[in-house]
């Protein structure tokens, strides 16, 4: 009888004093190791090939390893869950099986009755075999099947607030732990992934799941009997959002209040009909995994440092602009912590408020009791604030209480949607304001979008030829360096991409500036006067990231237009 304990404290691996700790658990064969393994004792890797010499067993990467996709389909899954195995070959009458539990007997012979063949076992990582899993079965096809109890991952999730249901039969069903454990396995696979948005998309052949993750839509693999609990996975989302399960016709928006491995996450839900059913969008708020921090957003050091200046200004308007999703809401809250201090008070208005800020005070917009951005602004002044946000310029009403804000000493910060930081001043005129208001109170206007950070793992060096890159860009800053590309690793889930980084066109209103934005110029003027001011562009700023290594010119190209200079 091999003792997993013996082994690995015969090679080296783990200690005595951390052998005994485990044996004081009463822990043996497979439930030591993966003690050992999760407490972080021994590595991983490094134990089961140890494992694998003793007992005659190889290891393999699965990283690199070819699936046959038949095998698997026939493979029973109720053994792939219970005992993390994976199928990879079949030949004369023998299957190759990855198993993370090289003692694990019983399952082997499990497997060898179920399918008639000879057992090769190897060994290979646990979460290499659960990630082929899920990209060959699918997300959540382990509660679909209802094979396993619930596992130690549905511990961490839980809802922050009491759930209401009206005792339906579509209500209960939603309420099955079957379909409980289904939703919180997409929850908990969206949020490890590092998703921005969840798409539960209800078409033709049946239900489609994607995860926004850096910006890019990802189509999430799901097991086809998942479409006969189409309806009560949408029930069981609207339950948690507070939303009426009954009403298929109309468009409705909840929130879910989540706590995932310890973290609380915030999810704003929206619901759709469509012309196959019902549609949800589901916005995370991960606010354990956020960092409002200005120096640590991408901008580099001269745009920085005139930023922070202008964020120290007594009185004016700051802007910043872009489309949704491009970054606003971090940048402004980064700038309002920033500038925080014991000495000044900072009142902001939001729709929705999406992080809550310490030492800030925050207001949720309800536009259907009337408390719009411009009604709450004109409260806020009664309140005696130094520095106020306003979420968004909307409307006419809401510009001209930012503008009257700024000309009673306030310094005020909000959000435009505008393509390009010289189209901001055209826009608010466009509301109906006077270009002289305008010109006398906004003093900055930072334009941004956010582009991905080239994997550090895999990125791959090369000489770029001139034929293949824009003819904008700045080949002389380039110096005979090589550019970078997406390639794809484990890491990165072979994306090619980790992470987001802002590019920024920072614009400061000068004199000339202001008299151009006085006398209603077109938009092209404004920014070959804030060019020669020293104004760099988005795409300008998108190429010096792109030449220090940090991003792709791919991604450059996808995300920035050239610039059309004069």
């Amino acid at each position: 009888m091999y003792e997993a304990g013996e082994i690995l404290s015969r090679r080296g691996l783990l200690d005595a004093e951390n052998l005994e700790k485990l044996r004081s658990q009463s822990l043996q064969g497979g439930e030591l190791l993966n003690a050992a393994i999760r407490q972080g004792m021994v590595d991983e890797e490094a134990a089961l090939r140890a494992l694998g010499e003793e007992l005659g067993m190889d290891f393999v990467d699965l990283r690199n390893a070819e699936v046959d996709v038949d095998l698997v389909k026939d493979f029973p899954q109720k053994l792939i869950y219970r005992h993390s195995l994976f199928p990879l070959e079949r030949f004369n009458g023998s299957m190759r099986l990855a198993t993370a539990d090289p003692l694990d007997v019983y399952a082997l012979d499990e497997a060898s009755a179920a399918t008639g063949l000879t057992i090769i076992p190897v060994l290979a990582e646990r979460n290499e075999i659960a990630r082929l899993t899920k990209k060959h079965l699918g997300v959540g096809s382990e509660t679909v099947e209802g094979l396993i109890a619930a596992r130690a991952e549905d511990e961490d999730i839980q809802l922050l607030e009491d759930l209401e249901t009206d005792g339906s039969e579509l209500s209960e069903m939603a309420q099955e732990a079957s379909v409980v454990r289904l939703v919180n396995e997409i929850l908990v696979e969206a949020i490890d992934s590092r998703a921005s948005d969840v798409h539960i998309e209800s078409q033709s052949k049946g239900l489609v799941i994607r995860y926004r993750i850096d910006g890019i839509l990802h189509i999430q693999p799901v097991p086809p009997e998942i479409n006969r609990f189409q309806a009560a996975i949408i029930s069981r989302l609207k339950i948690m959002a507070r939303l009426n399960i009954a009403e298929k016709r109309l468009p409705q928006d909840g929130r879910i209040k989540l706590k995932v491995h310890g973290r609380e996450i915030d999810i704003r839900l929206s619901v759709i009909p469509m012309i196959h059913g019902e549609s949800l969008v589901m916005r995370i708020l991960d606010k354990g995994a956020m960092k409002f921090d200005l120096q640590g957003l991408g901008m580099d050091p001269r745009t920085y440092h005139i930023f922070s200046q202008l964020i120290r200004l007594p009185h004016g308007i700051i802007l910043v602009t872009g489309p949704t999703g491009s970054g606003k809401t971090t940048t402004l809250y980064s700038s309002l912590l920033e500038i925080r201090s014991p000495e000044n008070k900072i009142i902001t208005t939001e729709d929705p408020v999406e992080y809550q800020l310490d030492g800030i005070n925050q207001i949720q917009v309800h536009a259907k009791i009337g408390l719009t951005f411009a009604a709450s602004l004109r409260s806020i002044l009664r309140h005696d604030p130094d520095i106020v946000l306003v979420g968004e310029i909307r409307d006419q009403e809401t510009a001209e209480n930012a503008i009257q804000a700024s000309l009673t000493g306030h310094l005020v910060f909000s959000t435009l949607h505008t393509n390009d930081a010289a189209g901001a001043f055209t826009r608010i005129v466009d509301m109906g304001i006077e270009p002289f208001l305008v010109s006398s109170t906004v003093e900055g206007i930072m334009a941004q979008r956010l582009v991905r950070r080239l994997c550090p793992h895999c990125k791959l060096a090369y000489t770029p030829k001139t034929e293949d890159i824009p003819s904008d860009f700045p080949w002389e800053d380039l110096a005979g360096q090589p550019l970078y590309q997406a390639v794809g690793c484990r890491v990165c889930r072979n994306v090619g991409y980790s992470g987001r980084m802002g590019i920024y066109e920072l614009l400061v209103t000068n004199e000339e500036i202001k008299t151009l934005a006085h006398d209603r110029v077109s938009t092209w003027e404004i920014k070959q006067a804030a060019l020669k001011a020293g104004m760099q562009t988005l795409r300008m700023d998108a190429w010096r990231k792109a030449i220090a290594g940090s991003t792709s010119v791919d991604e450059v190209i996808r995300v920035t237009k050239g610039d059309r200079i004069a």
